[in-house]
């Protein structure tokens, strides 16, 4: 860690004032070499206020992506333990893909201002401008994967209901099994895409994008799209953010949801698709019916006009009601 980044934390961790003299001592450099470092900090964004015989304090940090400050305060034991940042990137979730063949391990997070490249389901484009939006992958590897990979699909899409509703008071809802929304319309895309060999997962990347701080919309997306700041008034940390979904995904993942009904009853809670409309193609023919209810695999639970029940997987079904399909 350079000397920097140690000023940074000591800044930090203490709260208050600390002198320059104090940094100084402390760190073994020159005041000079301190006041040279905090107006480097300054330039990228830290808000860092002085006073005369108390020295430096800092006021508020900026919303940029970096492993010093994603890392600080963020309490997981594997989420988020290595950390890649880009400023532009194809895609996060085929970088950790690349990254995932050379070794990178269980936890590795790759997050960037904008993609290029990013997609959604079904093969999708997913628009991801720089500055306003939260676009990053988690690379999970076998050992506290759930049994079934579509049930991390849910773990996840809950990890960011609970995180937006805690930061922001929004009220965001599931639409099973990988959008969450605020009201009607879609504020966060979750693409989950695995690598296996015939008996055994070798890795699953997450790829988590959520509108944050857009004021606005391409007219092509504003009936189906909307952001924190535009449902709750007000800008929100994006790193912030992406620590809190962190935090609740590896509770999550660690609490082999599969198996713990609390789990299932949150979810269904915060599901909108259940007791809907929905659409699904079944050997050939369109099949309407009711979303019933949510298999332990994940599945959607789907009662016909006739009282049966046919369960179905996410690219069969279009739920509908909620910002069209």
């Amino acid at each position: 860690m350079g000397t920097k980044e140690q000023i940074l934390n000591r800044l930090r961790e203490n709260g208050e004032y600390i002198s320059g003299e104090e940094l100084s001592e402390q760190l073994h450099v020159s005041r000079t070499a301190v006041w040279k470092y905090i107006n480097s900090l300054r330039e990228e964004g830290y808000g860092i206020v002085s006073a005369t015989n108390r020295g430096y304090r800092l006021e508020s940090c900026p919303d940029r992506y970096s492993e010093a400050e994603i890392g600080a305060g963020l309490e997981t034991e594997f989420l988020g333990r290595n950390i890649y940042c880009f400023d532009t990137i194809d895609s996060t979730n085929e970088e950790a893909k690349r990254r995932a063949l050379t070794g990178a391990p269980n936890g590795s997070v790759f997050v960037s201002e904008q993609q290029t490249g990013g997609k959604g389901r079904l093969g999708r484009s997913f628009a991801s401008p720089a500055g306003t939006g939260l676009w990053f992958t988690v690379l999970l590897r076998p050992g506290i994967l759930p049994l079934r990979v579509s049930v991390t699909t849910l773990l996840s899409g809950l990890a960011v209901a609970r995180a937006i509703r805690s930061l922001s008071g929004c009220d965001a809802r599931i639409k099973w099994p990988n959008d969450v929304v605020i009201g009607s319309k879609k504020v966060c895309g979750i693409l989950t895409e695995m690598t296996a060999e015939v008996d055994r997962i070798e890795f699953v990347a997450v790829g988590i994008g959520v509108n944050v701080n857009n004021t606005a919309f391409p007219e092509s997306l504003r009936e189906k799209a909307i952001s924190i700041r535009m449902a709750g008034g007000k800008p929100l940390r994006r790193v912030s953010l992406l620590q809190e979904i962190l935090i609740q995904f590896e509770t999550l993942l660690k609490q082999n949801a599969e198996a713990d009904p609390a789990f299932w009853e949150e979810y269904k809670s915060l599901c909108v698709s259940l007791d809907r409309q929905v659409e699904f193609t079944r050997r050939g023919a369109q099949v309407k019916g009711v979303a019933a209810d949510i298999s332990s695999g994940g599945e959607l639970i789907v009662e016909l006009e006739d009282g049966t029940r046919e369960t179905v997987t996410a690219g069969e079904v279009s739920v509908q009601g909620i910002y069209g399909h």
